[in-house]
């Protein structure tokens, strides 16, 4: 099965999603199933992920409405507030979700020491113990604290979004590379391949430019840790969603069959326990 590790759905409002600036004219508009489901049929794609895109248990009570009237909406990647106090009660009103996989934070936008507060750490743990997942939305400069927090809980499933958004547009990926093999030599930490094209020049990228990050995502974490993502709509500030699955399926050309279906939705299957 291939399987979109990672896509959105929103409703469009500027204040709720005030990330969404002017530039990005593009996709300041509401994003459906309905506008995804003829992009994967065309691709090829079988089922996708759907990930949270504002900060709220409202976004993710949507993404799970979704998810119940689309079979082939596999899961959620939601929010909930890991430092609250009141999380356990939140994971317990979740506990009957069983199409709800994991969490995510925009760790991005936040100091790197935020992941490393004790209230974060300890909410971490007890998704973990729950049995969900945790995607990490950060920046290179996020990756040296991201190895400290994943040290701290060992056993908790971690996937880089957007191989942690490299800086292609200055085309500097070897101190990139430096931050991030340390975080890829933790085994129980998965990869997608995603985003990249909204980190390159948005106007101009090629895929020739974007070789070096997809070689040493492959280098740094083999086949079976990495999972295609589209990041679709944020994409389309860059590209369309068949030059997204059109560059890492061709990428993918170079391997044995089974470690491009590793790529191409076993890695994304075998993490969020689908």
């Amino acid at each position: 099965m291939k399987i979109d590790s990672h896509q959105h759905f929103w409703h469009y409002h500027p204040e709720r999603h005030d990330w969404i600036g002017t530039e990005m004219q593009k996709i300041r508009r509401n994003f459906l199933p309905e506008d995804l489901y003829p992009l994967l049929e065309a691709s090829a794609i079988d089922a996708c992920i759907a990930v949270q895109a504002e900060e709220s248990r409202k976004d993710t009570d949507f993404l799970l409405e979704l998810c119940q009237a689309h079979e082939w909406i596999l899961g959620v990647v939601g929010w909930v507030d890991l430092g609250s106090e009141d999380l356990d009660r939140a994971l317990e009103e979740y506990s009957s979700e069983k199409k709800l996989l994991g969490f995510r934070e925009v760790l991005q936008s936040k100091d790197p020491s935020y992941m490393l507060r004790k209230e974060f750490v300890r909410g971490i743990q007890k998704i973990g113990e729950k049995g969900y997942s945790y995607d990490l939305l950060i920046f290179p400069t996020h990756l040296e604290a991201s190895l400290a927090l994943i040290d701290q809980v060992p056993y908790q499933r971690f996937v880089i979004d957007h191989a942690a958004k490299p800086p292609i547009r200055d085309g500097n990926w070897k101190a990139w590379k430096k931050l991030l093999q340390p975080v890829a030599e933790r085994e129980g930490v998965c990869c997608k391949l995603s985003g990249l094209i909204t980190e390159a020049n948005w106007n101009s990228w090629t895929e020739e430019e974007l070789q070096p990050y997809l070689e040493i995502s492959l280098e740094l974490f083999g086949p079976k840790r990495l999972m295609f993502g589209s990041d679709w709509p944020v994409c389309l500030v860059a590209g369309d969603y068949p030059e997204v699955v059109g560059l890492i399926e061709s990428f993918t050309d170079q391997l044995t069959p089974m470690e491009k279906e590793s790529i191409m939705g076993g890695t994304a299957a075998a993490f969020y326990l689908i």
